[in-house]
C-alpha cells in the first residue's frame, strides 16, 4: 500500500512556516513578503520550487490559522512533510521574516516560542538562529 501524498511538501512547510509568522500579528507587511520571496528565490533548499505554490500555500496557511485548532494543525502538517534536519532551517526562515520590519510584537513572539517548542528547538539554538537575525536586520 501507498503511502498517500502529503498536503504540503518539505518546501511548502518552509513557506508555510514564513506565512504563520507573518500572519501572527493580522497584518502582513512588505517587508516580510520581500523577505519570504527573497529566501525562496535564494536559498539553496529552493531550488526547484515552484513558487506559484506559494499562493495556494498562504491560503492553506489563512484557513488553518482562522480554525479553533488550525495552528496546531498546521504543525502537524509541517511535522508530516519536513525532515526534521530542516526544523532549525524552518525556525531560522521564521526569525528572519519576523525581524524584517524591525519591530518584533508580542504575537510575533509567541508564535516563534511555539514554533521552537513544536519543532524542537534547543534553547540555546533558538537564541543563536533569533541572534543571527536581529545582526541580519539591523539598520544604522
Amino acid at each position: 500500500m501507498s503511502q498517500p501524498t502529503p498536503l504540503l511538501t518539505a518546501q511548502d512547510s518552509l513557506v508555510a512556516i514564513m506565512i504563520a509568522i507573518s500572519a501572527s500579528d493580522e497584518t502582513i507587511r512588505t517587508s516580510e513578503l520581500v523577505t519570504i520571496q527573497r529566501i525562496v528565490n535564494h536559498l539553496p533548499v529552493f531550488a526547484d520550487y515552484d513558487e506559484d505554490r506559494i499562493t495556494t500555500v498562504a491560503q492553506t496557511v489563512f484557513d488553518l490559522l482562522e480554525e479553533v485548532d488550525g495552528l496546531d494543525a498546521l504543525f502537524g502538517l509541517v511535522r508530516e512533510a519536513l525532515p526534521e534536519r530542516l526544523y532549525e532551517t524552518a525556525y531560522a526562515m521564521a526569525c528572519d521574516v519576523a525581524a524584517a520590519d524591525g519591530t518584533l510584537l508580542e504575537t510575533e513572539l509567541r508564535l516563534l516560542e511555539e514554533i521552537r517548542y513544536e519543532l524542537n528547538i534547543d534553547r540555546l539554538h533558538g537564541a543563536a538562529i533569533e541572534r543571527g537575525a536581529r545582526a541580519r536586520h539591523l539598520t544604522l
